[in-house]
């Protein structure tokens, strides 16, 4: 029986005690991990990223350096966030009220940016939530996303548009042999497109 690999916890990270860390992850200098976080197996946590109250995240994410992952976000499984992302969790964001108030956690009710299964954030680039990010898109560095993004889509730019589609290795598909037929050039794998949104053939 094999034992499962142990967490990893630099002396510089700022993991809440009631955080829960899966198996084979690692948390890296100056993260910080808030309470009731939920995160998966074998995730990685870069130098100076964020992860909010509460936050869940599937098995085997990375999360780059100085991200800023705001709750209630949800991960899925093998979702990519790159350097200095943030994903906000504020629709309509003031630091007083209208009286002049300061504002407390009880002035706002939080909103969260859902990513589905290996989806990728470029560099930084903003999540403005409400927002979900389908299974296997790709968001370019710099872009910011203020709508949902289908699965397999790739958006770039401010606001973020769709300039292209994306396999699961994440490279761009190619243009197939029939109406709304897309391949990629690295695994075969084709897709139909149809009414804006893409499917990926079974075989």
């Amino acid at each position: 029986m094999t034992s499962s690999p142990p967490v990893r916890i630099v002396e510089s990270a700022d993991v809440s005690a009631e955080a829960a860390i899966g198996d084979g992850s690692s948390i890296w200098h100056l993260a910080q991990v808030r309470e009731g976080v939920r995160m998966g197996e074998n995730c990685i946590v870069g130098r100076g990223a964020y992860i909010g109250t509460g936050v869940v995240m599937g098995d085997n994410c990375k999360v780059q350096n100085y991200a800023l992952v705001y709750e209630p976000a949800q991960l899925g499984d093998g979702v990519f966030i790159g350097p200095a992302v943030v994903l906000t969790n504020d629709t309509y964001p003031r630091a007083i009220n209208a009286d002049g108030s300061l504002k407390s956690a009880h002035d706002w009710e939080p909103v969260g940016v859902t990513i589905e299964r290996g989806a990728a954030i470029g560099a930084r680039s903003t999540c403005v939530a409400p927002v979900t990010i389908g299974a296997w898109a790709t968001v370019a560095a710099g872009a910011v996303v203020v709508k949902d993004v289908p699965a397999y889509a790739l958006v770039a730019g401010v606001p973020a548009r769709r300039i292209g589609w994306v396999g699961e290795s994440g490279v761009p598909l190619q243009s197939g042999d029939g109406d709304g037929v897309w391949i990629c050039p690295a695994t075969g794998d084709r897709f139909v497109e149809s009414n804006g949104s893409l499917t990926k053939e079974v075989a």
